[in-house]
């Protein structure tokens, strides 16, 4: 078995992520990496947010927070929503820890000495303004490739060109809009001019390797590499470890990129094996595989490899299967720009697999990709009318009329044939990171299956051939399992629950196309994996495109005293609560005002709260809102709760409260 390196781009910790970040280079990276543990390869998974440079700094200063305040902040909420989509990493890390910041200085070192870093006196822009040298993304301006305006003085978005802040046609400071100064300044250098040769020829040896990664690095290379600056004049980073050097930090982009390795190191420590990472970034046997966007292929592809083959004794990429944008409405999705999808907002509403499987089959592989509301409807419909239809059809027959238990029956071939090789080909592709054609494929497994259970119409034999009809229902249950292999890496949860409807644990990929499930072995209870959504269902996600949500949210309007005096906010305790059916999130609950009758309240906090919790409890209830229906039910009050980072949280009264109190 072979041993794998893997690692997804490093999220800035300056908001929460969109599904455009899950999307390119998480989604892909999980689906692979979970894929190969089924396989039984060795495989450490590393990430972990980027919580240096200028991105942070401006996000907090917009916040009102220190940069150490902002990145506590969103590391926490970037790590739940990657763990609440099922993103399965190894270790996720963050790069202003100590075990970071010693190896980042020590690498800086290392190049010094061998003479591929070198300082020099150079001009730079300087705001007399803010009085103070303007790091690169504190600078806006025109590119001078594409003649496009916003491009940042590392950056333009629109055409992907790495810029310099000189470079750039009218600068001007992006915190208060001035125009800068040239002064002189003392910075050190990368000198990747010295690895144009190396890298030229290192990546023609990578044939197998996407076309739109290769194209955009024959780009640059025939551009000429040039010397490039990797400190910057900030307080907020990895401190340059010179004495000459006070004041300075590493460039974000420098010290980011090995973060992959500090967080390896970092897995292993907490292992109790300090020197367990070597093996994934020294020995050349170990597969490097970095899942990014397109606009971070100039670092995977040729700062990295330039800085580990000059510091020396490092693998270099495997492969890098970059993928391209995933917009909305023909929009980028931007967290600086606010258009986006935040992947709370979609949790709150939604459980992570739907949208797992409709991004994998619209991924941004080779050509940027649009999300719409009413492609993820179709996905998910497809999921329930095909994958979900033919487990629930299979287990429900057999639990209702065979006992609930896997049939006797011979082995059908034909079944297993179908299993082996949509694993043979699923395989096969998500080896070749196609995963929109890996999942497409998965789906076509099911059809089979259900084309099959309408053929063979078991209700109808069941009568007149009892044990044909046995033995299909037995071929059908070990398809199933099959299914719960093959949507393994793409759908986690689905497949842990297809598991317990079949009696049977984690599955590993030989098992599709076996007959595993024992005769006679009970099964679990059916359910209804996947909740069809009909066309209205958009309602609860609109608007489509949301500002980002602040972490110190900002007040809204103000409202007169005698209009918020119309709100009735009324103590209640709660005396029955219990699920709405076909609604993940909602709960039909019973309270206890004080009037004649109990009020019956639907409330969204399902995923938040377990019965048990809200019986005989106090809640704050706005007694006087208009009723509406919710799936159906009538629901006569809203129950006041907070929602932040932590999650919801019901909004309690003091002890001593009564049902129908009222609240000022």
């Amino acid at each position: 078995m072979a041993r794998y390196m893997v690692t997804s781009a490093l999220p800035y910790a300056n908001g929460p992520l969109h599904l455009g970040h899950l999307a390119g280079a998480y989604l892909p990276a999980d689906i692979f990496v979970r894929y190969l543990r089924m396989n039984g390869h060795d495989v450490v998974y590393a990430c972990g947010t980027d919580e240096h440079g200028v991105p942070i700094t401006i996000t907090a200063e917009k916040l009102g927070l220190t940069p150490r305040e902002t990145v506590d902040r969103f590391h926490g909420v970037i790590r739940q929503d990657f763990s609440d989509f099922g993103i399965s990493f190894s270790n996720f890390s963050r790069t202003t820890t100590n075990e970071h910041r010693e190896f980042a200085q020590s690498v800086f070192l290392d190049l010094l000495a061998l003479g591929h870093i070198a300082p020099r006196t150079i001009s730079q822009l300087y705001c007399p303004s803010c009085a103070r040298f303007l790091p690169d993304r504190y600078i806006g301006g025109t590119c001078p490739k594409c003649g496009c305006t916003g491009a940042r003085g590392d950056q333009c978005e629109a055409c992907g060109t790495w810029t310099e802040p000189l470079e750039l046609i009218e600068p001007k400071c992006s915190i208060c809009g001035a125009t800068p100064e040239v002064r002189e300044t003392r910075h050190w250098f990368l000198l990747l001019e010295r690895f144009q040769e190396w890298i030229t020829g290192w990546l023609e040896s990578r044939q197998d390797w996407k076309d739109n990664v290769l194209n955009y690095c024959r780009g640059w290379l025939k551009d000429g590499l040039r010397e490039r600056a990797i400190t910057r004049d900030l307080d907020w980073g990895v401190p340059v470890p010179l004495p000459e050097a006070a004041g300075k930090v590493l460039y974000v982009w420098f010290e980011a990129l090995l973060g992959y390795v500090s967080s390896t190191r970092e897995y292993f420590r907490l292992k109790g094996e300090p020197d367990g990472w070597e093996p994934y970034w020294k020995d050349p046997e170990t597969r490097l595989v970095h899942f990014i966007g397109k606009d971070n292929i100039v670092f995977h592809c040729i700062i990295e490899p330039a800085i580990l083959h000059g510091t020396g004794g490092f693998i270099l990429p495997w492969n890098v299967p970059a993928n391209e944008f995933l917009n909305i409405q023909g929009q980028k999705f931007s967290t600086s720009r606010g258009t986006a999808i935040w992947m709370r907002d979609y949790l709150n509403h939604f459980p992570a697999d739907p949208m797992r499987y409709a991004l994998a089959v619209n991924a941004p592989e080779t050509r940027d990709t649009d999300f719409t509301w009413d492609e993820f409807r179709s996905r998910n419909n497809e999921l329930a009318d095909v994958l979900g239809n033919f487990v629930n059809r299979t287990v429900r027959f057999a639990s209702s009329k065979l006992g609930g238990v896997v049939p006797v029956g011979e082995p059908l071939p034909e079944l297993m044939d179908i299993a082996s090789r949509g694993a043979i080909q699923v395989g096969g592709l998500i080896e070749k990171f196609r995963f929109k054609l890996a999942a497409t494929a998965a789906m076509e497994v099911a059809r089979e299956g259900n084309r099959f259970f309408d053929a063979r119409q078991p209700w109808k034999t069941l009568k007149t051939d009892p044990g044909g009809c046995r033995r299909d229902i037995a071929g059908c249950l070990n398809l199933c399992a099959s299914l719960q292999t093959i949507f393994a890496p793409f759908l986690p949860g689905t497949a842990e629950r297809i598991g317990a409807m079949l009696g049977i644990g984690a599955p590993q990929w030989s098992d599709a196309g076996k007959t595993i499930l024992k005769p006679g072995a009970p099964l679990g209870t059916p359910e209804i994996l996947f909740t069809k959504l009909d066309d209205g269902f958009q309602k609860v996600m609109e608007p489509v495109l949301e500002k980002q949500p602040e972490a110190v949210p900002e007040p809204g309007p103000l409202v007169d005293f005698d209009d918020f005096m119309k709100v009735e906010l009324r103590v209640g305790e709660v005396l029955e609560a219990s699920p709405v059916k076909g609604a993940d999130k909602l709960y039909k609950l019973m309270v206890n005002l004080g009037e004649r009758e109990p009020r019956q309240i639907v409330a969204g906090i399902r995923l938040h709260y377990e019965p048990e919790e809200l019986l005989n409890t106090l809640v704050v209830v706005v007694a006087n809102l208009k009723p509406v229906t919710l799936r159906g039910i009538e629901s006569r009050g809203m129950l006041l709760a907070s929602d932040g980072p932590g999650g919801v949280k019901l909004v309690r009264p003091s002890m001593g409260a009564t049902p129908g109190d009222r609240i000022r």
